[in-house]
């Protein structure tokens, strides 16, 4: 009997998908690599992964091609494959319980009872699902390419708001990832931007300059531009620059932690150093903690960002969340920098462990980040609830 070469080619790439989503080895560093490239996808949409390997296997049966010894083995595979990425599936449906435990532990048990505004109650599942890439709210607009500096488009920050421009909203800035040498504002955390801007945030996805036109701290003297700017021009936006978080991916998560650990700090602000750059709030999703990329083996390293940065009591509240299985941004890191903040800070940290997790699981309406979401938005209203009880003395 003829092999069926479409449903066994579809089922081998889906399998080999499924290992590096599933087993995803984080050493040596090229398996690693590949556990990136070829798992995070299906880590974080294994719906899609199982309903591909029904279809195909469906269709080869209706084509009377599953007779041959091939094709029976093929079939078996795709069971183990569809079984790999159940597993996923169910550690994506569970991470509402990691998020959950994590506020109660950082925030205290009875966190709920300092909130004041309704928060969602279910994920979306349609999107989760099936519209895992469809991002638009009929709700919100985005405004592009507004520039906050001199440095062309890699100062361009785009503006996410309601389109009934609701007054004096919360502000979040968001700082993509991409090593300090790619990325871009458009591609990660944007459930995150349209799901706050549908509740009446202001939010901005800004660039920065990379690597190699600039390096530490340039990218981080752009980080502070975007803080400067919303302070003079959030208003023109709806955003009150007294509720102003600050947040990234990766390489960015590392911007906005040490963003949250320098306000007003002179080596920032060249040129700007008057500009206020406190920030209410920071939230760092599988960030990056270590040393500079690419400091010269002949000179001493610079401090560990953003931890070298650490002053006793000067870190405002701070919500991190990393995968176990992220092959970028080791868990390790995160856990070591959440230790020496909670050490330092007479803040909340809350730390968010995602079984499974990989690098770059804010890209798609995964059950994974929708779960994460709740807990950003959850997080900064009780931090704005806090914020609200305190300037008005209660």
């Amino acid at each position: 009997m003829a092999i069926p070469i479409g449903y066994v080619a579809t089922t081998a790439f889906l399998a080999w998908c499924t290992f590096f989503a599933v087993v995803a080895p984080r050493r040596p560093r090229p398996l690693a690599t590949l556990s990136f490239w070829f798992g995070m996808v299906l880590n974080e949409v294994p719906f899609l992964g199982i309903l591909a390997l029904i279809a195909s296997t469906a269709l080869a049966a209706a084509q009377d091609d599953l007779g041959s010894t091939t094709a029976k083995v093929t079939v078996a595979v795709a069971a183990v494959t569809t079984a790999g990425l159940a597993v996923s599936a169910w550690q994506g449906v569970h991470a509402d319980q990691a998020v959950a435990r994590a506020l109660d532990e950082g925030l205290g048990a009875g966190w709920r009872d300092r909130v004041r505004v309704p928060l969602r109650r279910h994920r979306p599942w349609l999107r989760i699902v099936l519209l895992v890439g469809f991002m638009r709210r009929r709700g919100v607009r985005r405004i592009p390419d507004i520039s906050y500096g001199d440095a062309g488009r890699h100062n361009l920050l785009d503006v996410y708001r309601h389109r009934d421009a609701p007054p004096d909203a919360p502000v979040l800035i968001y700082f993509h990832g991409g090593h300090y040498s790619g990325g871009a504002k458009n591609r990660e955390a944007r459930p995150l931007l349209y799901q706050l801007a549908a509740q009446g945030w202001t939010c901005i996805s800004a660039n920065y300059r990379l690597r190699p036109k600039t390096t530490f701290p340039g990218h981080q003297i752009d980080a502070k531009k975007v803080i400067a700017w919303v302070r003079e021009h959030g208003s023109e936006y709806g955003a009150d620059p007294a509720k102003l978080f600050v947040a990234g991916s990766s390489a960015g998560a590392n911007l906005a932690s040490l963003c949250a650990l320098t306000p007003n700090d002179p080596m920032f602000q060249p040129g700007f150093e008057s500009a206020d750059t406190s920030v209410t709030g920071a939230i760092a999703l599988y960030g990056y903690y270590g040393h500079y990329f690419g400091t010269p083996p002949d000179e001493p390293p610079p401090p560990l960002q953003p931890q070298g940065y650490l002053r006793p009591g000067g870190a405002p509240p701070l919500l991190i969340a990393h995968g176990t299985s992220d092959a970028l941004g080791t868990v390790e890191g995160a856990r070591d920098f959440v230790a020496r903040l909670r050490r330092a800070s007479d803040n909340a940290v809350v730390y968010v462990e995602l079984r499974g997790g990989q690098h770059s699981f804010d890209v798609y309406h995964s059950a994974r980040f929708e779960a994460v979401v709740d807990g950003v938005e959850a997080f900064a209203a009780w931090v704005l609830a806090g914020t609200i009880a305190t300037s008005s003395g209660t």
